[in-house]
């Protein structure tokens, strides 16, 4: 089957890519494991590995020669596997902005940079603690200054995210509606 257009496509779905669609993988227990392509997930579910929690909303279908596939959104495993504890989450760009609402710490307008509490100019490390959220009016205001300098306050401090979820916030930038609920426990 051809698309009309350059876009791909999937199951006569115009504008589907591959790469695009992620699928959010969970475990026997319902809790958030990792995402995975499309593709993976496909090929777990018909291997009999994973079951489909939730279809994609779009309605679209994965057509092979013989087989049909509702294309998922979120896969769960049918057997628990054992996540290795690990006592950090890494502090990306995608987690530290959603530990903070995409909201800037000063002013509470929409952030879209990152400022260092204690500029690392003067020692401040790339840490949880030392990196909030911020607007770039506030951040270019803020420079390489502390904050007592400017008579600037945090309403609360900033600490390292807690929780299962959070080692997959790290990673993943696009965030489906649909996985709000098994990201929320």
């Amino acid at each position: 089957m051809r698309c009309a257009d350059d876009r791909g496509c999937l199951g006569g779905v115009i504008g589907f890519s591959w790469q695009r669609q992620r699928v959010l993988l969970l475990n026997a227990t319902y809790e958030p494991l990792t995402v995975v392509s499309t593709r993976r997930a496909i090929v777990l579910t018909i291997t009999g590995r994973a079951e489909t929690v939730h279809e994609d909303e779009d309605h679209a279908l994965a057509h092979s020669e013989q087989l049909v596939v509702p294309v998922p959104s979120v896969i769960r495993l049918r057997h628990f596997v054992r996540v290795p504890y690990r006592a950090q989450i890494p502090m990306t760009r995608a987690a530290l902005m959603r530990r903070d609402a995409n909201r800037c710490v000063y002013c509470g307008s929409r952030a879209t940079t990152i400022d260092h509490v204690v500029p690392r100019s003067r020692g401040g490390a790339n840490t949880w603690d030392n990196c909030v959220a911020c607007c770039a009016p506030c951040n270019r205001r803020k420079a390489d200054r502390l904050l007592s300098e400017l008579g600037w306050s945090l309403n609360r401090a900033p600490v390292a995210p807690k929780g299962r979820h959070w080692r997959l916030l790290a990673t993943v930038t696009d965030i489906d509606p649909v996985w709000e609920q098994y990201l929320a426990a």
